[in-house]
């Protein structure tokens, strides 16, 4: 049996995919690391407490088998792009170095659709720096999600993000799949049917595959 860490259990995609790693028979094990405590119980579930600058230190000793990164904010959250820049890339990376150290051979990350190193766009940018960082660390298996906007009810709130949902609403039929808003358990879906199949390799799977 294998062991399952995520990092981001408590957004919205994070709380859906562990509802999924706990219930299915590929994990004995599912840790979660977070910033604050996780209200969710469960016989293969524990909760280590990290500020995710130096997740190593709290890894001592556990062997995960998949990670899972769920790990972003938005610029408003963030209040900075330097604060921006920590959440969506340093703590990404950050984990990585730490769990493929512990022996990790999959590493599933969340980025978004228009990732692009060399966008102009600032959130864009980064999400292109942080999967091309990812690809460095050499994981046996990568899985890079690049969801459009997503569908669900966050414990945040997050009032741009609202007004977009507001829109999709009317006018979602004359979006084209690419840019379709996609739900977030069709993201957590996606992610452990990729981590199931155990196959070595990059792999990309854009918002309108999830769908």
């Amino acid at each position: 049996m294998k062991t399952a860490l995520i990092a981001g259990a408590s957004g919205l995609i994070g709380q859906d995919l562990l509802d999924r790693l706990v219930t299915t028979d590929r994990y004995d094990k599912v840790v979660a690391l977070s910033r604050r405590d996780i209200a969710f119980r469960h016989l293969k579930f524990s909760n280590i407490i990290t500020n995710f600058s130096e997740p190593a230190k709290v890894l001592q000793g556990l062997k995960p088998d998949d990670v899972y990164c769920c790990l972003g904010t938005t610029m408003a959250i963030a209040g900075s792009k330097e604060k921006f820049y920590e959440v969506d890339f340093q703590y990404p990376l950050a984990l990585a170095k730490a769990t493929l150290a512990s022996g990790a051979k999959q590493y599933l990350l969340v980025s978004a659709l228009g990732a692009n190193k060399s966008s102009a766009i600032y959130y864009n940018r980064v999400k292109g720096e942080v999967e091309e960082g990812i690809l460095s660390f050499g994981f046996m298996t990568v899985h890079i999600f690049r969801p459009s906007l997503l569908l669900g009810e966050r414990k945040e709130k997050r009032p741009g993000e609202g007004a977009a949902k507001v829109l999709y609403k009317i006018f979602g039929f004359a979006i084209p799949e690419k840019y379709k808003a996609i739900p977030a358990s069709k993201v957590a879906t996606a992610m452990l049917a990729s981590a199931a199949k155990d196959e070595p390799g990059v792999f990309i799977h854009e918002s309108r595959d999830m769908q």
